[in-house]
Parts: structure tokens; sequence; C-alpha cells
């Protein structure tokens, strides 16, 4: 005697390819926004009781560093928040967050490094690997992506994206 197994929607099948916050992915949301503020609130209350005028590129140092700490505290509350699945949405805003940091870090590292008039090559180098490292993530995310997003197609029949 066969059993036989329930047959699943269309829909079932997509919510399958990906849940929409399993533990894991509440975790690291979790994890983002909660370092993201600490990382905020720390840089801030660093940069606003430096006695005494700082130099332009330590403000835009500062500024860059609290923009990253909100953005990862705003990704991580943007995915706490999600019902619905993702389809590597959120692999994608977080390759693109670090990429943007680790190119701006870069910059930032580089421009300090002339005006000091030595170790630009080291800055690059180490910036270099941090901006490649970020970009295969982003390479990832988006294959990833692109690959649910076909699969998604393919169950639906091209109705829903």
């Amino acid at each position: 005697m066969t059993e036989e197994r329930p047959r699943l929607s269309a829909q079932e099948m997509i919510e399958r390819l990906e849940p929409s916050l399993s533990p894991g992915r509440r975790l690291r949301a979790v994890t983002a926004l909660v370092a993201g503020l600490a990382g905020a609130v720390f840089v801030a209350a660093l940069w606003w009781s430096e006695p005494g005028p700082l130099p332009g590129r330590t403000h835009l140092a500062f500024a860059l560093f609290t923009v990253f700490c909100l953005a990862w505290t705003g990704y991580g509350g943007w995915l706490l928040t999600r019902r619905v699945p993702l389809f590597a949405t959120d692999r994608v805003i977080a390759a693109s967050i670090g990429l943007a940091a680790s190119l701006a870090t870069t910059a930032v590292l580089a421009a300090a490094a002339v005006q000091r008039g030595a170790g630009l090559v080291l800055a690059l180098a180490v910036g270099g690997l941090f901006v490649a490292a970020a970009l295969v993530l982003a390479v990832r995310a988006h294959a990833r992506r692109a690959a649910l997003l076909r699969r998604v197609r393919e169950l639906t029949g091209g109705q829903q994206e």
C-alpha cells in the first residue's frame, strides 16, 4: 500500500524556496540592528567628545563610520519587519552596504596616507582586500537572487516576482 503525499501549491513551493525569516536570519537581523546601533552611538559619542577642532578628514571619517553604522541599523530593522520571502534581497542589500563601506574606508585611508606622505601602498593593499571580499559577496548575492527569481518564474509561470 502506497501512501499519497499531499501536493504543494506553487505558493507553498515558493515559500519553501526561501522562508520569510528563519531563526538564523532573524538572529543576523538582530545582530545587525544592535551592532549598528551600538556602533553609531559609540562613533558619535567619540566624535562629539573629541577636544578642540578636528581636521576635515577626521570629520569625514567619523561621519562615514556613523552613516555606515546607521545603515546596518536600518538594514537590521528592515529585515526584522519583513514577513514575505525576500528571495535573497537581504543578501544583496547587505553586500551593497559592505561594498560601499569598504570602498569609502579605502578612499579615506588612502587620502590620509597621501596627506601623511607614507603608507599609501599598504592602505591600498589592505583596502583592496576588503573591497575584493565585499565584491565577491555582492556577486554571489546577486547570483543567488537571480537563481531564486528564475525558480519563482518557473513555478508560477512568470506571474510573480
